[in-house]
């Protein structure tokens, strides 16, 4: 059975998660570094049966959209010519990277290993992937 797979897009990094085959658990895979993302999903598709991808979608406070949205839709547009016939979501990813640090702090995560910011990239895509799960 298909999976979902969801980012978490960062300037340098990109948090990833991926639902289980059934599409009910949300789980992290790993955090990529983003010029190297592209051949990454092409890679994960090959060996995984993806179905859809869900990119998180950053808004400042006011409602705008965030300064890293152009390159999102850049990404999504390689998504699109890689893979022309998967469809796309977005979420709002709205306070993900602070909810999922105060996962990580409830969950016992030491705060030498909360400093490592890719742990929180791909719990914060994992935070993306649950809210589209919810509101499917």
């Amino acid at each position: 059975m298909p999976r979902i797979l969801a980012f978490d897009y960062g300037g340098k990094r990109t948090g990833l998660a991926v639902t289980d085959p059934m599409k009910i658990i949300a789980t992290a895979l790993q955090t990529v570094d983003t010029d190297k993302l592209l051949d990454f999903v092409i890679a994960y598709c090959k060996k995984e049966e993806v179905e859809a991808f869900v990119l998180g979608q950053p808004f400042r406070l006011d409602g705008r959209p965030s300064d890293i949205e152009a390159e999102i839709l850049k990404f999504i547009e390689k998504l699109k010519v890689e893979f022309p016939q998967m469809p796309i979501h977005r979420v709002d990813e709205t306070f993900t990277s602070k909810i999922g640090m105060q996962t990580l702090i409830a969950s016992g995560v030491k705060k030498k290993d909360r400093k490592d910011k890719r742990l929180l990239d791909s719990v914060s895509a994992t935070l993306i992937l649950q809210d589209f799960l919810q509101q499917s």
